[in-house]
């Protein structure tokens, strides 16, 4: 069978007792980038056989993998951080265990855009997630389309983009539209700035931007 294990997105003790279990249990463990997860299986002295699986070989290795459970082999899929199939390849992986009836089991887990969400302090009843913006083709229209969304928006974005991506939203929201911007979730250095648009924006020019960042926007009014 084939387990998705959701992994810390910053510290390494938020993880469950089950998601340790099973990556000592399992006979084989894939992952999005192995260095990233073998600081965490060291972390908690498992040592199983890793193999990488990652948007590059997706196509070539899900079908392998199948194979392999189907020959009784349980394998646990990783993600770089956060649960596996929320903005990474673990889609047609589980794709390829439902055309063959292998089952899939999805633990619990850590996912940034819940706690970015959560104290956010924005309406959380109705909300979307966009994931990862487009970057050329089709931006335009991206933002024309979620300037009329009524839901509490979430997206994920680099720091190097930040900026780029909150002047998009004044120009196509308004500076005056809430948000909350969270970076490093779970780490020492955890931020979570709130507030509209525009003072959002000023706060993040007057600095250098690091850590992986979530972005949460209300929805129009």
């Amino acid at each position: 069978m084939l387990y998705l294990v959701p992994t810390p997105i910053g510290n390494l003790a938020d993880i469950t007792f089950r998601a340790v279990a099973v990556l000592k249990s399992a006979d084989l463990i894939v992952a999005e980038d192995t260095r990233t997860s073998s600081v965490l299986l060291n972390h908690y002295g498992i040592s199983k056989p890793l193999s990488p699986y990652h948007q590059h070989n997706e196509h070539k290795v899900a079908e392998h993998l199948a194979t392999q459970m189907m020959a009784g082999k349980t394998i646990a899929l990783l993600t770089d951080a956060g649960t596996p199939g929320i903005s990474d390849p673990a889609y047609l992986l589980v794709q390829a265990c439902i055309k063959n009836n292998i089952e899939v089991q999805c633990l619990p887990g850590a996912t940034a855009f819940v706690p970015a969400l959560v104290n956010s302090g924005l309406p959380m009843d109705h909300f979307c997630f966009e994931g990862f913006l487009p970057l050329k083709k089709g931006r335009q229209t991206f933002f024309k389309k979620m300037a009329e969304e009524q839901r509490t928006m979430i997206f994920y974005e680099s720091p190097m983009r930040l900026l780029r991506t909150l002047k998009d939203l004044i120009t196509y929201l308004g500076e005056d539209r809430l948000c909350c911007v969270s970076r490093e979730l779970t780490k020492k250095f955890e931020e979570n700035k709130r507030g509209t648009l525009q003072t959002v924006f000023e706060h993040f020019s007057a600095k250098p931007v690091k850590g992986e960042i979530v972005i949460v926007v209300a929805g129009k009014s």
